[in-house]
């Protein structure tokens, strides 16, 4: 029988007093360790074509569906925010045993590994942020729980993934085709509230630009109109535009997505 590429594993803890069952994939390796957080809406399978690309042949990895998305289960829904994600995220990084690892880091799991990779710089490798949530303009989905409000969270969410649907950008309507099978209804408000108070009071372009390793910021060439670009990049910012491609490298062009993050990974 051949041996599967990578495994699947169920993690059991508690964070804050809520039992978690992470669903998670990863593998060993003799190099440096990878961990990959997916964005809102999407799952740990973001990250699996990371065994068809080479150039990571011996990294081990470990990506996870986050409490209410995908396959992971979460005992109280309404705990969920960014902090809590955090605190998810270190809990598993004791299960894989992962000291020092490259960090990645797509939208919502872009701004949980900030939050990560500040609170434990000296862990960190290298950080490949996918558009994830440095400064107040980036919240173009989550500020929709104030903009768009609903008397309850099923009535939000089916607004938004109509919403989503017909978005003007690339995969935006194969993204919402899933975005039921794969959050939870009662999770998406206390992660969107969470999301858009750090955005707006968290400082978190500080917080990005004073991480001490390199740094990559992966966006679309929809969104090459982000006000900050030019000034990160002059702070030592590796700027990586997406072409033919949204808020979903992974969707709308992976291939360019992987080469990017395997150029800053190689420079280490």
């Amino acid at each position: 029988m051949t041996q599967p590429e990578f495994s699947g594993s169920t993690f059991a803890f508690a964070v804050a007093g809520t039992a978690l069952e992470i669903s998670a994939i990863h593998r060993e390796g003799d190099k440096a360790p990878i961990v990959f957080l997916h964005g809102f809406g999407s799952t740990k399978e973001d990250y699996a074509d990371i065994v068809r690309h080479a150039e990571f042949d011996g990294h081990p990895f470990v990506a996870y569906d986050a409490p209410g998305c995908g396959e992971t289960r979460c005992a109280n829904l309404a705990k969920i925010d960014i902090a809590f994600l955090v605190e998810t995220a270190l809990a598993v990084l004791e299960r894989v045993r992962f000291e020092r690892f490259h960090l990645v880091g797509h939208s919502m799991g872009g701004l949980t590994a900030l939050m990560l990779a500040h609170r434990c710089r000296e862990r960190v490798l290298s950080f490949v942020d996918i558009e994830g949530n440095i400064a107040p303009e980036d919240c173009f989905l989550s500020r929709q729980i104030a903009d768009y409000p609903r008397e309850n969270a099923e009535r939000f969410f089916s607004d938004f993934i109509e919403r989503t649907r017909h978005a003007p950008a690339y995969a935006s309507a194969l993204y919402a085709a899933s975005l039921r099978h794969k959050v939870r209804a009662e999770a998406v408000g206390p992660i969107f509230r969470s999301m858009v108070a750090l955005s707006d009071h968290g400082d978190l372009m500080d917080k990005f630009l004073g991480l001490p390793f390199p740094r990559m910021f992966m966006y679309g060439e929809q969104n090459a109109s982000l006000s900050y670009l030019d000034a990160i990049g002059e702070q030592g910012v590796v700027l990586a535009e997406i072409a033919n491609c949204g808020h979903f490298p992974m969707y709308s062009n992976p291939v360019a997505m992987w080469q990017s993050i395997a150029a800053l990974q190689r420079g280490i």
